[in-house]
């Protein structure tokens, strides 16, 4: 199970709206169950998500680095770290 530190949550709460409609968590207890229950990935770098999605199958489609990195699913975490949440 994926640990998530509360700055984390926060920025999650902040801006879960750049991938669902409408708010999914109010609080940083409902966006850790939230997380956890979607099975929410950090990764470590860039590179590191992008072989998180190849090992989930998905296609690239020769997406460039920082194309990958502008997903919607793709949150920037602080330190070079990307919480990555499959809607």
């Amino acid at each position: 199970m994926q640990t998530f530190s509360e700055q984390d949550l926060q920025l999650f709460l902040d801006r879960q709206l750049q991938l669902f409609p409408e708010p999914v968590a109010q609080t940083l207890e409902e966006a850790e169950y939230f997380l956890e229950d979607s099975m929410a990935a950090v990764c470590d770098s860039g590179e590191e998500v992008r072989r998180y999605f190849e090992e989930e199958g998905v296609d690239l489609c020769n997406m460039s680095l920082e194309e990958l990195l502008e997903q919607p699913e793709v949150f920037a975490l602080s330190g070079g770290r990307y919480l990555i949440v499959e809607s």
